[in-house]
C-alpha cells in the first residue's frame, strides 16, 4: 500500500517537542524513519502559536513544555525560529533526495492572530498551513484576555460546558480566518476528556455541534484532517454526510515512532466513506 503523506509532523522546531535526539523526533531522524517505513512524503508542520497570555494549572503541560510555565500559571512560548527551520528543511532535502519534504505550520487560533502571523507566513512560503484550535477563553483569570487549553479548563468548568465551547468556536475560527487550508484534530478537546468524572466520551451527545462545525468547514472549502492519534469512524462519516470534500492524513507525531502511525487503518476508513487519493502523495484525498 502506498501511504499518503504524513501532513502533520513536529520536530525540534516545535516548542512542545523535546530536543534530546535519543527520545525526540528531530527532523533528520524523522526523515530517516520515513525512508525506512516506506513513506514517500511528509510535511513538517511546526507550531506557530502567537498567544500573548495563556494560563495552565500545574502538570497540564507535557514534560518538554513545562519549562515555559511561570509560577503564576502563565505560559510564555518561544518565537518560532523560521530561519533555523528552513535551513533544516534544506539540509534534509539534500540528505534524503528520495523523500518529498514539504514545509508547513500548525497555526493555532488563526482567527485571533492573522495580522501578526501574516509576515511569518509570507516569509515562510509554506506548502501547507494547518489550522488548529488549541485554546479557549479562560474567564477565571479575570483579565478578559487569557486563554487556556481544554486540559486546564476541565478543572474549572463542567466537561459538557468545555466541549460545547470548543465546538461552538470552530465556526467562528472558520469565518474569522481564510489563512488555513486544513482543520486539524477536531477531537482535540476529547483528548483530555475527564472520563473518571464524566464517564466515557459519547460523541452522539454532541452530534449536532460536531455536525455544525463540520458543515462550516465544508461550506468554506477546507479539508479535514484524519488525525491518527485516535481514529474515530464517526468523524469521516459525519464529514462526508455534511458534504466535506477533502481530507488529509496527520499523525501529529512529536517523536519518530509516531510517524504515520495508524495510516493503513485511516486510509481504509477514508476509502470506506468515498475519499480517493490524489495524483501525488501529498495531495488531499477527495470525494
Amino acid at each position: 500500500m502506498l501511504l499518503p503523506a504524513d501532513a502533520h509532523v513536529h520536530t525540534e522546531w516545535s516548542w512542545d517537542a523535546g530536543s534530546d535526539p535519543e527520545s525526540a523526533g528531530t527532523m533528520e531522524r524523522t526523515c530517516a524513519r520515513a525512508v525506512r517505513i516506506g513513506l514517500s512524503a511528509l510535511i513538517f508542520t511546526e507550531h506557530l502559536d502567537l498567544e500573548t497570555t495563556w494560563r495552565t494549572d500545574p502538570g497540564d503541560l507535557g514534560h518538554h513544555a513545562e519549562k515555559y510555565r511561570s509560577r503564576d500559571g502563565s505560559v510564555h512560548l518561544p518565537t518560532f525560529d523560521l530561519e533555523g527551520y528552513l535551513e533544516s528543511i534544506e539540509r534534509c532535502r539534500h540528505a534524503f533526495p528520495e523523500l518529498h519534504i514539504l514545509t508547513g505550520v500548525e497555526y493555532g487560533q488563526p482567527h485571533l492572530h492573522d495580522e501578526r502571523a501574516a509576515p511569518i507566513l509570507r516569509a515562510g512560503g509554506f506548502d501547507r498551513i494547518n489550522g488548529s484550535l488549541h485554546t479557549l477563553p479562560f474567564p477565571e483569570s479575570g483579565d478578559g484576555e487569557s486563554r487556556t487549553e481544554p486540559t486546564t479548563l476541565y478543572h474549572h468548568r463542567s466537561p459538557d460546558d468545555v466541549m460545547v465551547s470548543y465546538l461552538e468556536e470552530i465556526p467562528r475560527m472558520v469565518d474569522g480566518s481564510g489563512t488555513f487550508e486544513t482543520f486539524t484534530h477536531i477531537d482535540y478537546a476529547v483528548r483530555s476528556w475527564p472520563s473518571e468524572a464524566a464517564g466515557p466520551f459519547d460523541p452522539r451527545r454532541f452530534e449536532g455541534l460536531f455536525r455544525s462545525a463540520l458543515r462550516s468547514l465544508a461550506t468554506s472549502g477546507r479539508a479535514l484532517e484524519m488525525n491518527t492519534r485516535r481514529l474515530w469512524s464517526w468523524i469521516p462519516q459525519w464529514w462526508a454526510e455534511e458534504d466535506g470534500r477533502a481530507v488529509s492524513f496527520g499523525s501529529d507525531a512529536h517523536d519518530t515512532q509516531g510517524l504515520a502511525a495508524g495510516f493503513p487503518e485511516a486510509v481504509q476508513m477514508a476509502e470506506h466513506f468515498g475519499f480517493r487519493a490524489g495524483a501525488r502523495p501529498w495531495d488531499f484525498w477527495t470525494r
